[in-house]
């Protein structure tokens, strides 16, 4: 679905990818797991096009994006529904006309199906009632599940997760955990997970990807990732403060 071919980008003497490979299988749900700053944001918004990489190439079901037009990028980032790690909300939109967003964009539905489909994709992430409120009145996780609700809202076939559960208390974590299996079995939806949280990165992936020092050091299933061999690995998933992880 996905096939990233040495991928560099860098922001000044900030090189934050360094080529990075990594191909997602149409329907798998992929974990991203790394170090703060390593560059796994950087990664989502080059594949739904936010970004442009300085050397590499982005593949989304066979289309070579990096080098698009944006008539023509949008056509396929279309398909692509993102939730970003600080909901990024629209301010002077109503919680229901943040998540209609991509219904107006993307869809003819009639009001009726449109608020219909609003309403259940609040209900899906746990909320009910809240359609006529403002950003502003909404704490940091609500916030955060009603940018959920937007990406789920016009059915997208990709699904790009950017630390969905960080501000959420455990049992949304685990709610939205159980929303992003169901998206896969129900709808066969292809999801990236970029996140820090080891707890939801095994109950919810297909496979696990290591990012470090701008490159995938490491790609298998939760168990073989559990039990890798790479000291840098077993740091990062065991949380240990010693060992060869620099610079945090």
């Amino acid at each position: 679905m996905i096939k990233i071919v040495d991928l560099h980008k860098s922001f000044g003497e900030n090189r934050v990818l360094q080529g990075v490979n990594l191909e997602i299988k149409k329907g798998e749900i992929i974990a991203i797991i790394g170090q703060s700053g390593s560059g796994k944001s950087v990664l989502l918004k080059l594949m739904i096009g936010l970004l442009k990489p300085d050397k590499g190439e982005i593949y989304v079901d066979g289309a070579e994006i990096t080098r698009l037009k944006d008539d023509e990028l949008h056509k396929i980032t279309r398909r692509f529904g993102m939730l970003f790690q600080g909901a990024a909300l629209f301010d002077s939109l109503t919680v229901f006309q943040n998540v209609c967003f991509g219904l107006e964009r993307y869809t003819t539905y009639s009001p009726a199906e449109k608020e219909k489909i609003v309403k259940e994709s609040l209900a899906k992430v746990g909320l009910r009632g809240v359609e006529n409120l403002m950003p502003y009145e909404l704490s940091g996780g609500m916030k955060k599940r009603v940018g959920l609700a937007r990406a789920i809202a016009y059915s997208p076939e990709i699904i790009l997760y950017d630390e969905p559960s960080t501000g959420i208390d455990p049992i949304r974590a685990d709610a939205i955990n159980e929303l992003i299996i169901s998206m896969k079995k129900n709808m066969n939806v292809t999801s990236v997970v970029i996140t820090h949280d080891m707890i939801s990165t095994y109950k919810v992936a297909d496979r696990i990807a290591m990012l470090y020092q701008g490159k995938i050091i490491a790609l298998g299933t939760p168990e073989e990732i559990r039990n890798s061999k790479d000291e840098i690995v077993q740091q990062f998933i065991h949380g240990r403060a010693e060992g060869p992880i620099e610079n945090w």
